[in-house]
């Protein structure tokens, strides 16, 4: 399957599930759950979902109740996305902007630290 294709179903189904928790989902926990993208396997067998939350204390909990809903997610995704193979869903914490966050704050300590 071509690269293009298997890029557009991950984006796909990232935004479904973005739409799943936002809108439809009772649990109060996962208000607070960004979904940051996705890859999906060439062969569609699995699809890495990667999210971010605003309390980053809570994330462990989050990620295991997310794991744990992922059969939830993989049959809401079958309904809404036209694959064949629908991938086993996999979640994991994205700290890329955490990560950001805190080259930001170092580049930012050593402007500081040369301005004096």
């Amino acid at each position: 399957m071509s690269s293009v294709k298997i890029k557009r179903i991950a984006s796909e189904i990232a935004k479904e599930i973005s739409n799943i928790i936002s809108f439809e989902s009772r649990d109060e926990t996962f208000k607070t759950v960004t979904i940051t993208g996705a890859d999906v396997t060439n062969d569609l067998s699995f699809a890495t979902i990667y999210f971010t939350v605003i309390d980053e204390e809570n994330k462990d909990k989050i990620l295991k109740e997310l794991n744990n809903a992922s059969g939830f997610f993989r049959k809401e995704i079958a309904q809404r996305v036209e694959i064949r193979n629908i991938p086993e869903i996999k979640f994991k914490y994205d700290d890329s902007i955490a990560y950001g966050n805190n080259i930001e704050r170092i580049i930012k300590e050593i402007h500081d630290n040369n301005n004096k």
